[in-house]
């Protein structure tokens, strides 16, 4: 039995050795810039657009939320802006036709039933100086006249500020009161837009976290995917073969799966933590060496835009 394992070691072995590649060929990885995109508010999915592996541009809406919130809240928004509007435009402008003719039927009412009070009181005052009426009959009718007396005055001030246009310090309450409700507007409508899952730029998109009737949290990621444009080849070397690279160096890089080559220059020389993603398959270091991330930039981006991601590469060191 032991012999039998030991055999079984030596031709891994062996199979292992035949497949490393050589000292200065160095295994890397194609890799692409990752984007998420997430919600800003909370909206249950009512309706996806694009499906997974699916190549979206920038601007392209990958989703529509329900809010219902917002959607009352726009509503209550609207509402307090028409409202604000014409308070100032009276208040600028002064009243319409047929407000100053409420207000004139007003003011002659008004005239009516302080004049009938002002009779009232006068008869009154003689009857109480000849004590035939108590004290608080007079104290009473007394009151009516003087409420009669503030209301006709109060209609007669309110004419004059509709024909005549009220006090600039109003005009000015008016304004603000407009600009606050506009403000609201526009803060709801705001959140209103963030209904629609916007594409922030060209990606192809790799995973769709949730589905139509699901509920969508703010910051949680529902798409996932690729930067178009994005390709690069990441390798990784120890120390000792540094002195091969340096930054801007011009090299070419073999696709094996579909057997091709490609042009490019190391953009980033990076040393990589200990516990780094190692790019090479078969690294060949001592355990002693520090480890180095080499990216290396396509020259031609669209000849490398077609490429598989987390295929196996091959860097050419001198």
């Amino acid at each position: 039995m032991k012999n039998i394992y030991l055999a079984t070691t030596i031709i891994t072995l062996l199979l292992s050795g035949c497949n490393t590649p050589q000292k200065n060929n160095i295994q890397g990885k194609i890799e692409r810039e990752q984007l998420g995109v997430v919600a800003k508010i909370p909206g249950k999915i009512i309706d996806i657009r694009v499906q997974e592996g699916e190549l979206v541009k920038k601007g392209d809406t990958l989703a529509i939320l329900d809010i219902p919130e917002v959607d009352a809240k726009k509503n209550q928004a609207k509402g307090a802006v028409e409202s604000a509007t014409a308070q100032y435009e009276m208040a600028v402008k002064g009243a319409t036709k047929n407000q100053l003719k409420q207000l004139e039927a007003k003011r002659v009412a008004l005239k009516e039933q302080y004049d009938f009070a002002k009779k009232s009181i006068t008869r009154l005052a003689n009857m109480l100086k000849d004590s035939l009426i108590p004290q608080q009959t007079y104290d009473e009718a007394f009151a009516k006249y003087q409420g009669a007396q503030s209301q006709y005055l109060a209609v007669q001030a309110e004419i004059s500020d509709v024909k005549h246009g009220v006090r600039i310090e109003q005009q000015k309450m008016a304004l603000g009161q407009q600009k606050r409700a506009l403000g609201a507007l526009e803060e709801v409508s705001s959140a209103d837009a963030e209904r629609y899952i916007i594409a922030p730029q060209d990606i192809t998109i790799e995973n769709i976290s949730l589905n139509v009737g699901e509920l969508a949290l703010p910051g949680y990621t529902l798409f996932s995917g690729t930067i178009s444009n994005s390709t690069y080849f990441r390798f990784t070397i120890p120390e000792s073969q540094l002195d091969k690279v340096k930054k801007d160096q011009k090299v070419s890089v073999n696709v094996i799966y579909n057997n091709t080559t490609i042009e490019g220059k190391i953009t980033t020389i990076k040393a990589l933590g200990a516990y780094a993603n190692i790019a090479t398959a078969y690294p060949d270091y001592e355990i002693q060496e520090s480890l180095f991330e080499i990216k290396v930039t396509p020259t031609d981006i669209k000849k490398a835009q077609e490429l598989f991601t987390k295929t196996t590469v091959i860097l050419n060191l001198p």
